[in-house]
């Protein structure tokens, strides 16, 4: 089997194809992982993944991840790994963010693939 040989990828260019929020959009893979893009604007649903953690870089914008017992606020250049089971809702109240995920091939966004945006690649 041949490999793929490797490619850059303009996050800025990804992020021009598509506007819609809250609908991760694959730029890359690796291992059994996927790293998505995303833009998000409002307050996302209440929810948590059982079997593995979430990561979210923020790139653009403020993002506030409520818990519920705290809320941590995010803005350009920060991150935040949710644990696996631990109940989360990202916000972005003040403006549009860009998001950038590593979760695990086909992890559904709501942690409930019936709630699910289904992530495709771009």
């Amino acid at each position: 089997m041949a490999e793929s040989l490797p490619r850059k990828v303009n996050l800025e260019e990804k992020f021009a194809k598509f506007s819609d929020h809250w609908a991760p959009r694959i730029i890359a893979r690796y291992n059994d992982n996927e790293v998505r893009l995303a833009k998000v604007e409002g307050e996302f649903v209440w929810h948590k993944h059982d079997d593995t953690d979430e990561l979210f870089l923020v790139l653009d914008g403020n993002l506030e991840m409520e818990f519920r017992d705290r809320t941590e606020q995010l803005g350009p250049g920060e991150m935040i790994v949710v644990p696996k089971g631990v109940e989360h809702r990202p916000c972005a109240r003040q403006g549009e963010v860009k998001l950038l995920l590593l979760d695990p091939a086909d992890m559904p966004n709501t942690g409930d693939e019936a709630t699910a945006t289904v992530a495709v690649e771009i």
